[in-house]
């Protein structure tokens, strides 16, 4: 896992703790972001009358905490429960399981070149100076490969370690991309060639895990819009479409353009 921040949190921040010790008074938790340990009042565990802590909390449970106060100075972090929505919670939790998913992909592609953790911590820093996270990353590693990461100045092998480690943990999302085509006609028959480019272009996709949909926005005008996992293949495959629906309108005696 990654070395834990020097840093404290700031007033506001969203962080997930793990509950150490409980008294009468609120509770202990460990930052796990941080290292450091925080304290829930127990004004700040519920929004409704709390008679026994233990009722809402347990030693080990991991929280979704909000920031009330920070005294670096005398080491004291104020924590609030109750004032987290439930959709932060769940926001916060993923982006949590996301960091430790690539911490452990990062630590794999490390281990795998024998890098010391001098080096590894060089490298994180780099990819951190571009991504908002590590995961960030190692995601567009996973999708686009290594050349985004040529212009950070990593060397070759943390580059090629890193794209094998990301591509076999981490899944393309399933994205959406689109264009805009001029089509027309002149012909008697012009509509019906141009449903039949535009039909043909459509069975591009065929067998491949791609979804495609295209549609008027007002004659001449259609648009294209392409679905399947990660921005290199959606990208490639709105492309054949789009090439495929102008080769036939056009051989069909039609006109055909990709619109800005």
């Amino acid at each position: 896992m990654r070395a834990l921040s020097e840093e404290y949190p700031e007033e506001g921040d969203l962080v997930i703790g793990t509950v150490k010790r409980i008294t009468d008074y609120g509770a202990y938790v460990l930052l796990d972001e941080y290292g450091k340990e925080g304290l829930i009042h127990i004004s700040e565990i519920s929004t409704s009358w709390v008679r026994n802590i233990r009722d809402h909390l347990r030693e080990g449970q991991k929280l979704v905490l909000k920031v009330l106060r920070v005294n670096p100075s005398k080491g004291e972090v104020d924590l609030s429960l109750r004032r987290v929505t439930g959709r932060e919670r769940t926001e916060k939790m993923v982006e949590w399981k996301k960091e430790r998913r690539a911490e452990t992909i990062f630590k794999e592609a490390a281990e795998s070149l024998g890098a010391s953790a001098e080096e590894a911590g060089g490298i994180r820093a780099k990819l951190l100076e571009k991504y908002d996270s590590l995961f960030d990353a190692l995601k567009e590693c996973a999708e686009r490969g290594g050349a985004p990461l040529e212009k950070l100045g990593i060397p070759p092998q943390w580059i090629n370690a890193l794209v094998e480690a990301a591509k076999e943990k981490i899944k393309p999302e399933r994205v959406k991309v689109s264009a805009t085509l001029e089509m027309s006609c002149h012909k008697p028959n012009g509509i019906e060639l141009i449903k039949a480019a535009l039909l043909k272009a459509k069975k591009v996709k065929k067998g491949q895990d791609a979804l495609v949909r295209i549609y008027t926005i007002g004659a001449p005008k259609y648009r294209v819009e392409v679905e399947a996992k990660g921005y290199p293949e959606a990208e490639r495959r709105l492309r054949e479409v789009v090439e495929t629906a102008i080769k036939a309108i056009e051989g069909a005696g039609g006109k055909g353009s990709l619109l800005a």
